[in-house]
């Protein structure tokens, strides 16, 4: 055999060999294989991602390989466990697979984008997944509310709804605080049960009802509350928005408050009043009115009061005049302040005399008759 010849042979059986070889390899690590749905997921700062894995085995022998993560980004924490327990290593019967729980905590501080990672089964396959992360992370506190401005009276309770999420690393202990003006109160409830400081898990978060009740005189207009939520390492304030429509009342009364008065028939009387805004709101174009015996006269100085602000009073006067032929006794003449939004009434008992000349008159004609009685038994007593 020439030396041409032995070196051809050569040649061709290590040409050989390495392709058997390389069919061999092909053929045993597509006998196993690696699989999950979920190649790309999508997931906020802090999420924790849980995949379900498949190490199937498609030979006809059993198969043992090692589990391993590579590219993971720094400071990214993940588990790999089967059967409940923490694997590094599986083996898998023929035409059977193995399920693989692999758990991957996305950092609360990171940044937005997509990271590549993959899931390698020794030299028999490699998996790869790809997590993106949906915004910028921070360490920080979020303290929100849908609906941060509420209307009500003094007199009624203001119900805000909040969120607090923990966005940091460490579980948080948070205290709860509300600047509100004097005379306001303020309850804060967690996990429906009243609370002064609320606990959050990180990357968690709490529901906060906020109840503020207004001070009972409270005048009308917008308030702001200042609500925080502050642990060692963090605070975030939610500013809550109350408007406060204001109360209406007004008292009509007396400076002694008494409410009678005597009074001559045909003549007048002057009756002092002292109306009083006892509402947290301006009361406007208040008018006067009343409601007398028939042939009475009521006359208001002034007749109207254009604007009386919250806790103010003001002097006003009564003169009523009682009809001239009014027999003596007691008689009712009513008040009242009128405004667009309230009113207020006063009710006097007002005892009506006759004038004195009617007494004299009376005098006279009795003491008339008498004369006629003495005169008429003079006259006619002797017979």
């Amino acid at each position: 055999m020439s030396q041409r010849s032995r070196i051809f042979r050569f040649h061709l059986s290590a040409f050989m060999c390495i392709v058997l070889f390389s069919f061999n390899s092909s053929s045993a690590a597509d006998d196993v294989e690696l699989y999950t749905p979920y190649l790309r997921i999508s997931v906020p700062p802090g999420q924790s991602v849980d995949y379900t894995i498949d190490l199937i085995n498609n030979s006809k022998v059993t198969k043992s390989t090692g589990i391993s993560i590579k590219g993971m980004p720094s400071g990214w924490n993940y588990t790999l466990k089967a059967g409940g327990y923490d694997i590094r290593e599986l083996s898998v019967l023929p035409g059977e697979k193995k399920n693989i729980n692999f758990k991957v905590d996305v950092p609360v501080k990171v940044s937005k984008g997509s990271y590549r990672f993959q899931l390698v089964a020794g030299q028999l396959d490699t998996l790869s997944l790809t997590i993106v992360v949906s915004e910028q992370g921070t360490f920080k506190t979020e303290f929100t509310t849908t609906q941060s401005n509420m209307e009500g009276s003094p007199t009624s309770t203001l119900n805000y709804q909040a969120v607090l999420r923990n966005r940091t690393a460490d579980p948080q202990h948070y205290a709860l605080s509300a600047g509100t003006p004097p005379g306001w109160s303020v309850v804060f409830r967690a996990n429906y049960k009243q609370a002064t400081s609320v606990d959050v898990l990180p990357n968690a978060q709490a529901d906060i009802a906020i109840d503020i009740d207004p001070a009972d005189r409270a005048e009308a207009g917008t308030y702001k509350i200042p609500v925080v939520a502050s642990s060692n390492a963090t605070s975030e304030k939610l500013e809550l928005e109350a408007v406060i429509t204001g109360t209406y009342g007004m008292v009509l009364t007396t400076p002694t408050g008494l409410l009678s008065t005597n009074i001559t028939a045909g003549e007048k009387k002057r009756i002092d009043l002292v109306l009083n805004n006892t509402g947290s709101a301006d009361l406007k174009n208040i008018k006067l009115t009343s409601s007398s015996p028939i042939n009475w006269e009521v006359v208001f100085e002034p007749v109207n009061v254009e604007i009386l602000k919250p806790g103010e009073s003001t002097r006003l006067a009564a003169i009523i005049k009682a009809y001239k032929k009014a027999i003596a006794g007691d008689y009712v003449t009513n008040l009242e302040a009128v405004a667009t939004e309230t009113s207020s009434k006063a009710i006097f008992r007002v005892t009506v005399k006759t004038p004195m000349i009617w007494g004299w008159v009376g005098i006279f004609i009795i003491l008339g008759a008498l004369a006629s009685v003495y005169y008429l038994f003079r006259k006619y007593g002797r017979r």
